[in-house]
């Protein structure tokens, strides 16, 4: 392989930069640290509390019950596991995995200031590489992080692995509008409002600059679908929410 092309195997895009495949997970580590102690308020403030909505929503397509054992992942600051600590009871487990240590410290103290003790833990992990035997995990979700992965394929590999024969896959992140007319006004509020947001509430207009570019470099819902199938998932769907702003892909493992 020449030069030229191995440099072109090896770069990514970090936003609407193009980086070197082993930066991309530095660089997206160090927004999070910047954001990590706001980052609950500002998913408030530049969604209007929506991403709640969209986030119960996940949670009633889980099918996760009593007993289940279920690996939150990129789970942040826990929104996510304080639902499910509730749906597994006593006798289920969920693991709350986040690579961003500054996040998970803050989702570990949210909930156990709620009184969840005994069955969430924390690690900190990989997506690309996760930690855990085959066949572990009756479900496994992830909100609003897969579009931060330097390689999607390899994450959802590494979760088809972690996944139990008909376990489940739930992945929540943002789409294309489904309506043009959209765009436009998504675009305005996105570049020019959420950083402006961003820099009041936090003092960092580049972290949030990021987030909004990260955004439209994720794949669309079909590409996504398709990509979900490639890497072993079946019965793969996806919900529209509020115009297509968010969605919600659902799969099995055989």
């Amino acid at each position: 392989m020449n030069m030229k092309n191995k440099s072109k195997k090896e770069m990514t895009h970090f936003g609407f930069q193009n980086v070197y495949k082993d930066k991309k997970t530095s660089l997206v580590s160090n927004i999070f640290h910047a954001v990590a102690s706001q980052y609950d308020l500002m998913n408030d403030l530049m969604s209007f509390g929506i991403h709640r909505m969209w986030k119960q929503f996940m949670i009633y397509r889980s099918e996760v019950y009593v007993g289940c054992t279920v690996l939150d992942l990129a789970g942040g600051t826990g929104d996510l596991s304080i639902q499910f600590s509730r749906l597994v009871g006593n006798t289920g487990i969920v693991v709350l995995a986040d690579i961003n240590d500054s996040m998970l410290h803050i989702g570990q103290k949210k909930l156990r200031n709620l009184g969840i003790l005994n069955n969430v833990i924390y690690i900190q992990a990989d997506a690309e590489a996760l930690p855990f035997s085959e066949n572990t995990f009756d479900c496994v979700a992830v909100s609003f992080g897969l579009r931060n992965f330097t390689n999607k394929e390899q994450a959802l590999f590494s979760m088809h692995r972690v996944l139990k024969p008909r376990g489940k896959l739930l992945i929540l992140d943002f789409g294309v509008p489904t309506f043009k007319v959209l765009h436009k006004i998504y675009d305005l509020y996105s570049f020019h409002i959420l950083p402006k947001i961003g820099k009041c509430i936090t003092q960092d207009i580049n972290s949030y600059r990021y987030l909004v570019e990260s955004i439209r470099m994720h794949p669309d819902q079909e590409t996504l679908k398709n990509m979900i199938i490639r890497t072993g998932f079946n019965n793969v769907e996806y919900f529209n929410m509020t115009f297509g702003i968010a969605v919600l892909h659902c799969a099995y493992k055989c």
